[in-house]
């Protein structure tokens, strides 16, 4: 086989799902963070927009890059995510009640996800669990106008994607340390 060959071979076989982990922790992270209010200036909602954008982008590849290789579930749950992301950060201002469905419906995406991988460990019961949570939480403060409400989904997704960054980052140093560098289990 040849260099351009195994070179192929070994990217149709590599595994995104790390990439997708740690592009979901930062993007909930940013999401969350900016959220709480602990950030404020002009730049803030600019830079909130790209993060999620960018998160999105990448949730989106690492998606179809895993569907690619048989990986139905991270498959699905990356390019969804990746595409909620995208659209969050395109969507400008819209109405409360247009923003609030649209969370309440990825909030029920979330809990399809959270079912779905609930015997895969605590980690991806706390990524999805959290993140539907923070989504529901999201929807209802928007909905109502409630912003103390908002600041708590924005603590839950803060904490869901320092879950998922913690995910990625155990199974990266696990695999370059040989050994469990930061525990996972």
């Amino acid at each position: 086989m040849s260099n351009d060959a195994a070179g192929a071979q070994n990217a149709r076989s590599a595994d995104a799902g790390n990439l997708g982990y740690l592009a979901l922790g930062l993007t909930l992270l940013a999401y969350g963070l900016l959220g709480t209010g602990l950030l404020s200036g002009a730049g803030v909602k600019d830079a909130a927009s790209l993060a999620h954008l960018l998160g999105g982008l990448t949730l989106f590849i690492a998606g179809l890059w895993q569907l690619r290789g048989g990986e139905g579930f991270t498959g699905t749950a990356f390019t969804s995510l990746g595409a909620f992301w995208a659209v969050w950060s395109a969507a400008g201002s819209s109405s409360k009640n247009a923003a609030g469905l649209f969370l309440l419906l990825w909030a029920l995406l979330a809990l399809t996800l959270a079912l779905a991988s609930w015997n895969s460990g605590l980690l991806s019961r706390l990524v999805y669990g959290l993140l539907t949570l923070a989504l529901l939480l999201n929807a209802i403060a928007t909905l109502a106008g409630n912003g103390g409400l908002g600041k708590v989904a924005s603590w839950v997704a803060a904490v869901s994607g320092l879950c998922a960054w913690y995910w990625a980052a155990s199974a990266l140093t696990g695999s370059s340390w040989r050994r469990g560098l930061l525990p996972a289990k």
